[in-house]
């Protein structure tokens, strides 16, 4: 599996430079650009249960896909277990991320599996000291996100991916920093697509974090799709049409 180094191109490929955050090789941003004025932005956080084995490729096409709908499009690579991710290390990296958006319009987080983990709890993260100040999300679409992390630890999805992640077993008050169950009601939307014979991370991932999240007050909604964990970071899916559909029902 390719870890993320190389930025693809295309026709519509945008000419702006890959953007740093850090020193460190995994600490970079590809924006791309539309053609006209933005609609706002889509920041893409891949997935790969953090680990440095999966990289940012995997959102690359995303990002080309949303670019060419008028949005601009921040494609994500982070430190990751394995090349010196983990807690704090990961979710610093992703404020850092998305403390690079400028402009005007929406600020939507967008990320798959343990993307989707990261793109929800970053409309949080703002509560926490250490990541207090900077961008704020508007709007979150998670897809087959790791969205109950307690969870994910009893169930050892992953094969240990959550203890690999965070050091620490869920008992560890930490995950209160960085499980998004634990952090409802967020003051956002978030939309939980997810499919129903997903096997990498099972819907009740989704489904009982929309019910506590409905429960506490918040805007949430399960958005159950088809094609398993993959199709939906497939562009050229009818599962992906439904990633957009949602994307077009935000207002710029």
């Amino acid at each position: 599996m390719s870890t993320g180094s190389e930025r693809p191109t295309s026709g519509t490929a945008p000419v702006t430079p890959r953007l740093s955050y850090g020193q460190d090789p995994s600490q970079w941003v590809d924006r791309y650009d539309p053609e006209g004025t933005s609609r706002g932005t889509v920041v893409v956080i891949h997935g790969g249960f953090w680990k440095a084995a999966y990289g940012a490729d995997l959102g690359a096409p995303l990002a080309l896909d949303l670019a060419a709908r008028g949005w601009t499009a921040l494609n994500v690579e982070y430190r990751r277990v394995g090349n010196g991710g983990g807690f704090p290390a990961t979710f610093d990296d992703i404020h850092a991320a998305i403390n690079l958006v400028e402009g005007d319009g929406p600020v939507v987080t967008l990320g798959h599996s343990a993307g989707g983990h990261l793109a929800t709890w970053a409309a949080a993260r703002q509560r926490f000291d250490s990541w207090a100040g900077g961008v704020e999300v508007s709007h979150v679409l998670s897809q087959a996100g790791v969205v109950d992390l307690t969870a994910a630890f009893e169930q050892n999805l992953g094969d240990g991916a959550v203890l690999a992640l965070m050091g620490v077993d869920a008992s560890d008050p930490v995950y209160d920093q960085t499980d998004p169950m634990r952090q409802v009601p967020l003051d956002v939307p978030v939309w939980c697509l997810h499919a129903p014979d997903d096997v990498n991370v099972p819907i009740g991932q989704s489904s009982t974090y929309v019910e506590a999240a409905t429960e506490a007050g918040a805007t949430a909604e399960l958005v159950e799709v088809t094609g398993g964990n993959f199709d939906l970071i497939d562009t050229s899916t009818e599962t992906w049409q439904v990633v957009v559909g949602l994307l077009d029902t935000i207002d710029s």
